[in-house]
């Protein structure tokens, strides 16, 4: 299968088969939301993750693996429990939100937790839509977990890999505190009245600029920027709403072909 990256990859190739030179086409996809560990990196929200900050959507290796890397050394991180990956608070049902950014025909997803696998959804051999969700029941895996969730592609033998660290159920393990069983039944006493508040009116704060990296909306679309939900941009004479919160890379750029992240105005 023909792909691209923002930059050149290590070549993996399945035993046996012949060796294929990565060539110019587009990315691929990955779990946004919860984030995944590629999305965390992405994000900036887990520092010094190597090439993966630049491309979360190509942990690509071959089906049936059980590795956060998708056995590709460049995004070795990925495996590094020593990390101690932020785990995001979730209930027993969590919605999975995929990003894909080449939207191959999908033989399905599949989710497991220690190796058990907890959840498939066929794809249909179909190409999928730009952002596919599934909602998972996790209530037999209390506490902190981590999630491998695989997308099969349906012509080709490769898969594309993700770990998501979750706290389902809160993971707090603790009672909460009982309700009062009785309501105060003595009404408190009638309280002042306020002062009457002044009414010079405050005076004009100054505009605040942009943090670094967050643009103001209306800007141009610009590699490296991280962009939040809502944010408005423009790309090659058109207006574009940003769908996703993301740090944009090249080939992410606003288009037909990214509507996972960016919607036309």
């Amino acid at each position: 299968m023909r792909r691209s990256v923002a930059y050149p990859l290590a070549v993996l190739a399945a035993a046996g088969s012949t060796v294929v030179v990565a060539g110019p086409a587009s990315a691929h996809g990955y779990v946004s939301s919860p984030p995944s560990r590629q999305a965390l990196c992405a994000q900036g929200a887990v520092k010094d993750c190597g090439p993966i900050q630049f491309e979360p959507q190509s942990v690509e290796g071959p089906k049936g693996l059980k590795s956060c890397n998708g056995g590709l050394s460049q995004f070795a991180v990925l495996a590094d429990e020593s990390r101690a990956w932020p785990a995001k608070s979730v209930g027993t049902t969590v919605p999975f939100s995929w990003t894909f950014t080449a939207r191959h025909r999908t033989s399905n997803w599949q989710y497991f937790v220690g190796g058990t696998l907890v959840g498939t959804f066929d794809g249909g051999n179909q190409q999928p839509a730009s952002v596919v969700t599934h909602q998972l029941d996790l209530s037999r895996f209390p506490g902190k977990r981590t999630v491998l969730a695989v997308w099969n592609i349906g012509d080709t033998a490769a898969a594309f890999y993700s770990c998501i660290d979750l706290n389902i159920g809160g993971g707090s393990g603790g009672t909460p505190a009982p309700a009062p069983t009785t309501a105060p039944t003595t009404a408190p006493t009638t309280a002042p009245k306020p002062t009457t508040a002044p009414t010079a009116k405050p005076t004009t704060a100054p505009t605040a600029k942009p943090t670094a990296g967050t643009p103001a909306s209306g800007a141009a679309w610009a590699p490296g920027v991280t962009y939040r939900t809502g944010t408005v941009v423009t790309y090659d004479g058109a207006r574009y709403r940003c769908r996703q919160s993301h740090t944009a890379i090249r080939s992410w750029e606003p288009s037909p072909y990214t509507l996972a992240l960016w919607l036309p105005l």
